[in-house]
């Protein structure tokens, strides 16, 4: 299957039912939109990540009701630091749509999105343990690769190579 071209002109990303819905619920929310490999890409306002996985979640125009996956890069030296990645399905639609929330180094917290989907609890814990990255309002943010006493977050880029000693 061949790829689309880039749009890039926003204005036509607005007629897209996800980032339309997003946009009339909240304009402010929405920092940057693009699409990149055939899948919309919207970078979100750290405040609104939890309202907007709801949205998106209960519109019955454009229902991503499956949570795919959470996962987070690290922009290591760069700020902000972190971007936290959101895949969302759409079964009904087949069609994937996927939100980022950049956190800077200083304070790595974004709201879970636990209530919205209970499976993201595994993902966000993930997220936790591997970076570093605390999810306010999650309902049992430990570590779930690492051992509870392991010291620092292995996938952080300034992590040693040996490990703490």
């Amino acid at each position: 299957m061949a790829l689309a071209p880039p749009i890039s002109d926003f204005e036509q990303l607005k007629t897209h039912p996800a980032l339309s819905r997003i946009l009339a619920w909240n304009s402010s929310a929405v920092k940057e939109a693009k699409f990149d490999r055939d899948e919309l890409s919207i970078s979100i306002q750290r405040s609104a990540i939890r309202e907007t996985c709801a949205l998106l979640r209960d519109d019955p125009g454009c229902p991503f009701n499956y949570l795919a996956d959470v996962t987070c890069v690290d922009w290591y030296p760069g700020e902000p630091r972190f971007e936290v990645i959101y895949h969302l399905l759409s079964i009904p639609n087949k069609e994937r749509v996927r939100l980022k929330v950049k956190l800077d180094s200083t304070s790595p917290v974004l709201d879970s999105v636990v209530p919205v989907w209970p499976a993201a609890n595994f993902f966000e814990r993930e997220v936790f343990d591997l970076f570093g990255v605390r999810f306010s309002g999650h309902p049992y943010l430990r570590r779930v690769q690492m051992p509870e006493d392991w010291e620092g977050h292995p996938l952080r880029k300034d992590y040693p190579v040996e490990g703490y000693r």
